[in-house]
């Protein structure tokens, strides 16, 4: 723990030296090859992130986590991540693959996960069409921390939406038309997820072969998509997005999603089951504004219609919290256990509740200091007024080389989601090497 601590201090003091000098930064040459298109393309990058953690031991979610052991007050782990991508191109057809490895040594011991984020093939028989078949990644939605109508992606971790997603397996087309006039453009994109055992099975019910479609327009400017997701894994839900540029520097855009039979199970105090099915409407409304001396303004508002409301969520922290306590007197995690099976995929969600609000500020080189930013991001649950906190620093004078320190502070009160969360803070160093 103290070496960590050490490393982490002597990371943030190598971190500023590199932020007050520019005499790391190395030039590109200039070379002609390098403008030639070639067939194929090899590249990736390689991550080492260690990571520390504090803990909150009275928080409900430390004691469904760590009931049965001690931790201490923090608790550090060390990530590595290499993601390699490569295509090949012949005639009018392209072959994409993006791997992703995962290492992880932490208090569970260590780990690795090797998985496929994309690989398929892409045939384009003429400019105005194109047909993938493949693990892909869609990419569906205006927004930046949250995407409501992105039926067919895995969600976003509005901490760092920046990420990479794996994709599912589907097959899809994409046709495109120009126009002279107020519509620009229009394209259509029909879209196949079969869902079977050994195929996409995360994504809902097994067995089904599921549609969705994007019809996008370009109109009077503005970037308007309408999306439909219907086959039987999921229910059927209708999406329609927008984004315009209102002048240069600010943009707005929006999402709104509408889910037909949406069913939400819940667990009272007692850890009574419960069900309800009703239709779901979900939005998002965002701006985008970069000021003349290089400051991004992000700010959103989202609303999860399929989210749990605060007394949703107060019950089910008591419940943990009384397991815990049957636990400690009786030894028996039978309740925990229970409260640990609602959790995934349901409470346990990245955002689990019904309104939040986003907000990022970031500098580009403040005070001169040359491929140095700073950022502060503001995630606030609505309704229970709890919240996340996370500064960074951020460093790209080293070619090749990107340098994160970011932490995050989260804060509310018991049984609030901010609250209840296993950790009050965490700091990473994220150090990541592209080639």
């Amino acid at each position: 723990m103290k070496q960590l601590r050490i490393s982490l201090i002597l990371a943030l003091l190598f971190f500023t030296l590199c932020s007050t000098s520019s005499s790391f930064a190395e030039k590109d040459a200039f070379d002609i090859s390098e403008i030639e298109k070639k067939p194929y393309h090899i590249g990736g990058n390689l991550e080492f992130k260690p990571v520390l953690f504090g803990l909150d031991r009275n928080a409900s979610l430390y004691k469904l986590k760590f009931y049965n052991r001690d931790e201490g007050s923090a608790i550090e782990e060390y990530d590595a991540k290499l993601q390699l991508e490569g295509s090949l191109e012949k005639g009018i057809s392209k072959l994409l693959v993006k791997t992703n490895t995962d290492y992880k040594k932490s208090y569970l011991g260590e780990d690795q996960q090797t998985t496929i984020y994309e690989g398929f093939l892409s045939v384009k028989p003429s400019s105005s069409l194109s047909i993938d078949v493949g693990k892909k990644t869609l990419k569906w939605g205006k927004g930046y921390a949250w995407n409501p109508v992105a039926f067919v992606d895995r969600p976003k971790d509005p901490d760092d939406p920046e990420l990479s997603l794996e994709g599912f397996i589907v097959a899809s087309a994409d046709y495109i038309k120009s126009f002279q006039g107020p519509l620009k453009t229009i394209s259509f994109t029909p879209v196949l997820i079969p869902v079977y055992k050994h195929v996409n099975n995360t994504f809902g019910d097994i067995d089904k072969l599921n549609f969705a479609g994007k019809l996008y327009f370009l109109f009077y400017d503005t970037d308007i998509d309408l999306i439909v997701l219907t086959g039987g894994s999921k229910t059927t839900r209708y999406g329609v997005d927008f984004s315009r540029n209102i002048t240069t520097s600010l943009e707005i855009h929006g999402e709104f999603a509408f889910i037909n039979d949406y069913k939400k199970n819940f667990i009272d105090s007692n850890g009574n089951n419960f069900g309800k099915e009703y239709d779901a409407k979900s939005y998002l409304i965002g701006l985008r504004y970069l000021t003349e001396k290089d400051t991004t303004y992000i700010f959103e508002y989202y609303r999860d219609g399929t989210g749990f409301t605060s007394g949703e969520m107060r019950d089910y922290f008591t419940f943990i919290n009384n397991g815990y306590d049957s636990y400690v007197s009786t030894g028996s995690d039978s309740l925990l256990k229970k409260a640990l099976s609602v959790t995934e995929g349901n409470y346990g969600r990245i955002n689990p509740m019904r309104d939040y609000l986003y907000f990022r500020v970031s500098q580009k080189e403040p005070f001169d200091i040359l491929y140095f930013t700073p950022s502060v991001t503001l995630i606030t649950n609505i309704n229970d007024k709890s919240f996340s906190f996370s500064p960074e620093l951020l460093y790209t004078g080293i070619t090749n080389l990107e340098l994160r320190l970011k932490a995050a502070f989260v804060s509310g009160e018991r049984l609030s989601e901010y609250g209840e969360k296993q950790n009050d803070y965490r700091v990473e160093l994220r150090a990541r090497y592209y080639f």
